[in-house]
């Protein structure tokens, strides 16, 4: 786990019965390094760097919400989204809001930025997950990564690169998946603008 010895950093948590996964958690810290976990007690999470712009927009919206000291719940009757947590400990302060639906569109967007990295450690899970067990469900986890991508869903997507190279290089996988692995990780090196 990050340690609040480092430094300023964020954590975000969703606790959703039923869905899947039930519960996720990220923490960030100021120099973008991110932990994944789908367990609160996780001692092997998924770890990835975030870019430093990445890491500003992220913060900075974290500072625009006062660092989580006043309530985000809208109190609106709404269907149940699960139960979310913000909360950011360094530079003396700490702040914690937690809320199943905000109105706040800062809020609103820092936990689009905290889905995001959720997605995408996820997808980067199940790209691993199909490399090593289920070499014709890599064609699958390959659509689902190249799909994230056009809808700018992915973040740190530095973290996909020695994945897709190996994938792309290795003769035991289909064709398809090679190529396709090829072209994601061309994408990624030399993003249009």
């Amino acid at each position: 786990m990050l340690a609040a010895a480092d430094g300023p950093r964020l954590f975000f948590s969703k606790s959703f019965p039923g869905s899947s996964p039930a519960y996720t958690q990220v923490t960030v810290d100021k120099a973008g390094n991110v932990e994944y976990s789908e367990a609160e007690n996780d001692d092997q999470p998924l770890r990835f760097q975030l870019a430093p712009a990445e890491t500003t927009q992220v913060f900075d919206l974290a500072a625009r919400l006062d660092y989580f000291k006043h309530p985000l719940e809208s109190g609106l009757k709404v269907a149940f989204m699960g139960a979310k947590t913000f909360r950011y400990e360094g530079d003396g302060q700490k702040g914690e809001a937690k809320f199943n639906y905000s109105e706040d569109p800062t809020a609103r967007e820092l936990l689009d930025w905290f889905e995001r990295m959720s997605e995408s450690a996820q997808l980067r899970i199940e790209l691993e997950r199909a490399a090593k067990y289920d070499k014709l469900g890599v064609v699958k986890a390959l659509m689902l990564l190249d799909s994230a991508m056009d809808r700018k869903r992915l973040v740190a997507a530095q973290q996909y690169l020695p994945m897709l190279d190996r994938i792309a290089k290795n003769e035991t996988y289909m064709h398809t998946a090679r190529a396709r692995a090829a072209e994601i990780a061309e994408a990624i090196r030399n993003p249009k603008p």
